[in-house]
């Protein structure tokens, strides 16, 4: 089969890793791809939300089967696109009416009540309404929680302690802190606890698969402090996450998300992202994104011993049926290496050298690219990461951490406290 990846960072890497493992897997092009891509297929210059020219690549190139990375092609409706233009053309991601689960936080919370999910307390606010949320703000305790409504590059979440400053920032959000993403912001109630991601793969008929738990670590510095970043590492499994606590994951969620989109109508082919936070033992519903989680990708796909790929045309045909999603029992650890200064200003271009010194971890590439010197160069915020098995998280992440000290460019900066505080 003649694949279409669709992505650029260290998740496309990690699927491209993946998919093309499997026998069923003919000619896997990556668009646009980066310097590490190279490697499982062929990197194509083609930008994801560039529906008319992904069609003429298609059509030259004769693709069966279109994978879409990141959310901004689902949101902006590349299935609806595709299911006028080539109907035949198989693909894995939702429309943009299942996309709106991500691409609107109005619009998932709303769902998340609709159909009973747990998830925060919360209420919707614009600028006509602003004085209202002030108020609103006011009956709840610190911290408080900010979210702008649509897609803010993972930016647009702000948790505040002082209520004159939360109020201040709704104000300025509303504004147009984010652009068009925060027009409208929603106010939640403060969950405290400890997060995951589960993963859930779905045909939209009501059959699914939950791919392994992984939590990842969104905050630029040790401890869990710093600004938030796209995430400096991640860990699978997850010890907390056990068969009690995934068995409410799945009654009361993942049933209820699919059971939903379907009683809403919502042909949703695709990833299903979980964002979960356990508390006090009860799983609850931070977010939703209607793709994988970058860099939990890195640590997750190598947890999935079963090939994958007769997995994704099931799910882009819409008939997973009895086909079995198997999980290799070791941990993986997945350290993010990231260029200096980031997730402020950074420099790119710098060159990396030490990739051949990574022993047996997996090292997925995020933000590279190759020079016209065929040198292997920075290119992004987040470089590298470097995923390695072990039989418990202690062994699996030292072998991450010696991964990416072997790893060499100017300002590498990584986290060497990654799922310690799981251990």
């Amino acid at each position: 089969m003649t694949i279409l990846l669709l992505g650029s960072g260290g998740r496309e890497c990690a699927l491209a890793w993946k998919i093309s493992q499997s026998a069923a897997c003919g000619q896997l092009f990556i668009a646009p791809g980066n310097g590490g891509t190279g490697a499982y297929g062929t990197n194509i210059d083609l930008k994801p939300t560039d529906f008319p020219a992904i069609e003429s690549f298609c059509r030259a190139n004769n693709v069966e089967l279109i994978i879409v990375g990141n959310e901004d092609p689902l949101v902006a409706g590349i299935r609806d696109y595709f299911e006028k233009a080539m109907p035949e053309m198989l693909l894995v991601g939702p429309g943009a009416d299942g996309a709106a689960l991500e691409g609107s936080k109005d619009f998932a919370k709303q769902f998340m009540q609709r159909h009973g999910i747990p998830t925060a307390a919360y209420r919707s606010f614009t600028a006509e309404s602003a004085d209202e949320g002030c108020k609103f703000l006011e009956t709840l305790k610190a911290p408080y929680v900010l979210k702008a409504d649509g897609l803010a590059a993972g930016k647009g979440v702000l948790i505040i302690n002082d209520l004159k400053e939360a109020q201040d920032s709704l104000r300025e959000m509303l504004d147009g802190m984010f652009g068009n993403a925060s027009a409208t912001v929603v106010i939640e109630e403060f969950l405290k606890g400890i997060e995951c991601s589960v993963f859930v793969l779905t045909d939209g008929t009501g059959n699914y698969r939950i791919l392994p738990v992984a939590k990842d670590y969104k905050r630029i510095g040790e401890g869990d402090t710093g600004l938030n970043t796209g995430g400096m590492g991640a860990v699978s499994p997850v010890p907390f996450a056990d068969e009690i606590f995934m068995h409410k994951v799945e009654e009361r969620i993942v049933k209820s998300t699919v059971n939903g989109l379907k009683q809403d109508g919502i042909d949703y082919r695709g990833f299903i992202f979980l964002g979960l936070i356990n508390v006090d033992n009860e799983p609850m519903v931070i977010e939703y994104n209607v793709r994988m989680g970058d860099p939990e990708t890195e640590a997750v796909m190598p947890r999935i011993a079963s090939d994958l790929l007769p997995l994704l045309i099931a799910t882009a045909k819409g008939d997973l049926g009895n086909l079995e999603l198997q999980e290799d029992s070791r941990t993986a650890v997945t350290v993010m290496a990231v260029s200096g200064g980031y997730p402020g200003s950074y420099q790119k271009g710098k060159v990396i050298t030490g990739t051949e010194k990574c022993g047996e971890s997996l090292l997925f590439h995020a933000g590279t690219s190759i020079d016209s010197d065929g040198n292997l160069i920075t290119s992004g915020g987040r470089v590298i990461a470097a995923t390695s098995y072990g039989s418990d998280i202690t062994e699996a992440a030292t072998k991450s951490f010696k991964a990416i000290e072997s790893l060499n460019f100017d300002g590498k900066y990584f986290r060497r406290d990654i799922a310690k505080d799981l251990i």
